[in-house]
């Protein structure tokens, strides 16, 4: 079977405080809407701006420091992989979703309360490899050493 490749890469802000939840099994999961924009003139030399939304999840140990350190704002890299679900809803109309399911985050602290923006909001200590500031990657992340790349 020939390999291939699901990842994305995003910068952007968090777009509300995470919802967190535990599922039946006792996993913790993470999610919150993560903004990125782009900016461009048009034909007439007029600025124009368009955000995206991209649903983000993070499970296990990733959603623990989710829930922790992550706010509304919040300046995030994250890196994961693109899965779509779909499922019916009470009139019987099918309703699909595209998820980021993150397997590494890395805090960029540019976002309110952030350190450029001279907030106060405490932060963890820096240099460990599950702290924000460095990168953090999940448990359940799969190993990619085997790639051709």
């Amino acid at each position: 079977m020939a390999r291939s490749l699901n990842k994305i890469m995003l910068i952007g802000n968090a777009g509300s405080d995470p919802e967190i939840r535990m599922t039946p099994s006792g996993s913790k999961l993470a999610k919150f809407s993560l903004a990125t924009s782009r900016t461009w003139k048009d034909r007439n030399e007029q600025q124009q701006e368009k955000t995206e939304w991209h649903r983000c999840t993070f499970w296990g140990k990733l959603a623990d420091i989710v829930e922790q350190w992550v706010h509304k704002g919040d300046r995030l890299f994250i890196e994961g992989r693109i899965e779509y679900s779909q499922t019916q809803d009470d009139q019987g109309g099918t309703r699909y979703w595209t998820d980021i399911v993150v397997n590494e985050m890395v805090m960029l602290g540019s976002g309110p309360g952030g350190p450029s923006d001279g907030g106060t909001r405490g932060g963890p200590p820096m240099g460990g490899p599950d702290v924000p500031g460095g990168p953090v990657t999940s448990p359940i992340s799969e190993p990619d050493d085997d790639l051709p790349f």
